[in-house]
């Protein structure tokens, strides 16, 4: 901390600012309030920086920032030359973090990330004979090792494996990302814990498959978010896994997918491609000879497969149909994320539950499609899927703004017990009028949320 500039503890923040979780922001100077906007929130980050910096030039001394966001409390020293640096203690998530004026040291080794699944569980005490296990001593009718078995030599996946993990970097969001760049990496400050739960999100999402993987999406009730969220998955997996991902509406008739996907220049659908299916059934076929069927999203990097679209049409996909589908897709795409229709007695939606790598129940918060899920759930288990329903992910969307917080702890307790985690995701005012998935317009809170719920669906491929 320069010595013209008395510490934050004894003196109070000549400007305070906040950022909210909408791409705006506030910053009070002098009794005046000022609104900034950004494309994100680190363009509102840049905005609030620009105005204390004009401050402090106008005034031709350093000033005291006090900014708040959703990590927590942030005490800055903005000098008139633009440099940023850290004045006082930080407050995240309710403790008090030490303030560090000289760069921060860039963690090098990372312990083997957590996965998702027991990140998003509450802890759970393992049993004292589990704990001190360690510290009996062994029965005198323990069989001893072998004194002829030799140690297995180690080969190159051995040596490859040995690896150490890769260094974190230096912070490139919130306020340590601000910092970082507008001290010119002088003062380098490690990722937050919310930027680190991000990073570990998407090595999930990226993690190696062993073969293509099927995702099934399930509700029986309308309404429930399946078709939004099998193209939020989606586009995850396409953004952050680059492409060989297809969202694929299978409704046995006509499903709402077609509808939310960005067109194309065809109206082609599972129906059409079922019909011409033996033109890829030889090694010559490609998987650009698939863009006359599927619907290309752009920089989300996924393709989209409507379901049937013709109201007067009487073409249906079965299990049969769906299987046949199925085996071609799986050809040319990593990951599928399979939206189904309402009748968990139609052959073709017991056909993509048969096919599934994983489950995703999908619910509102309301009464209605709590009740479908939960129903699903059951049907699942008499069916002989219990494996698979143990194994699900749980996806609970918020209906509004304001959820029911005592509905939403009902769901909560319910489907923990039967799936391997629940995850929530918030309220978007951009999916609301139900038109094509438009991911940039997405605001950067939903975005975060449907990354945790992704990482945890990947988890279990």
């Amino acid at each position: 901390m320069s010595p013209d500039v008395p510490a934050l503890a004894k003196t109070p923040a000549d400007i305070v600012a906040a950022v909210q979780t909408d791409t705006t922001g506030e910053v009070t100077i002098d009794g005046s309030r000022r609104r900034v906007t950004g494309t994100d929130e680190a363009g509102v980050r840049e905005e609030i920086i620009g105005l204390v910096v004009e401050t402090a030039r106008s005034r031709g001394k350093s000033v005291l920032l006090q900014v708040s966001d959703e990590q927590g409390d942030w005490p800055l020293t903005v000098h008139p030359n633009g440099r940023v640096e850290s004045a006082g203690p930080v407050v995240v998530a309710g403790r008090l973090k030490p303030a560090k004026t000289a760069p921060l040291p860039v963690v090098s080794d990372i312990e083997k990330p957590t996965p998702f699944a027991t990140l998003l569980q509450p802890p759970v005490a393992a049993p004292a004979s589990a704990l001190f296990e360690s510290l009996l001593v062994p029965t005198a009718d323990a069989t001893p090792p072998s004194p002829a078995a030799s140690p297995v030599a180690p080969n190159l996946a051995d040596f490859l494996s040995s690896r150490p993990p890769a260094p974190a970097g230096p912070a490139e969001h919130g306020w340590q990302g601000v910092v970082r760049r507008l001290s010119g990496g002088l003062v380098s400050p490690t990722p937050s814990s919310t930027e680190r739960r991000q990073r570990t999100a998407i090595a999930a999402v990226q993690r190696s498959l062993n073969g293509p993987r099927t995702i099934v999406v399930l509700n029986p009730k309308g309404g429930a978010h399946k078709t939004t969220a099998t193209l939020l998955i989606a586009a995850t997996f396409g953004i952050y896994r680059g492409g060989y991902t297809l969202a694929w509406d299978n409704n046995e008739t006509m499903g709402t997918l077609g509808v939310r996907a960005q067109a194309a220049r065809h109206t082609n659908t599972a129906v059409d491609l079922l019909r011409d299916l033996d033109r890829f059934g030889d090694a010559r076929s490609r998987v650009g000879d698939l863009d006359n069927y599927v619907r290309s999203q752009g920089d989300a990097q996924f393709d989209a497969l409507a379901s049937d679209l013709d109201p007067a049409g009487a073409a249906s996909i079965d299990d049969d149909a769906f299987r046949k589908l199925h085996t071609t897709l799986s050809r040319f795409y990593r990951v599928l994320v399979i939206d189904t229709g309402n009748n968990m007695r139609a052959s073709n939606w017991e056909a993509a539950v048969d096919t599934a790598d994983q489950l995703v129940i999908v619910s509102t918060i309301r009464e209605d499609t709590g009740y479908g899920a939960a129903s699903l759930i059951d049907g699942l288990r008499q069916k002989g899927h219990a494996d698979k329903v143990a194994q699900a992910v749980t996806v609970l969307a918020s209906p509004s703004k304001t959820a029911d917080e005592q509905l939403s702890k009902r769901l909560h307790d319910h489907f923990r017990q039967l799936t391997r985690t629940v995850v929530d995701v918030p309220y978007d005012a951009s999916l609301v009028g139900g038109g094509p998935l438009n991911v940039d317009a997405l605001a950067p809170r939903t975005r975060a949320a449907w990354l945790q719920a992704t990482a945890a669906i990947a988890e279990g491929l």
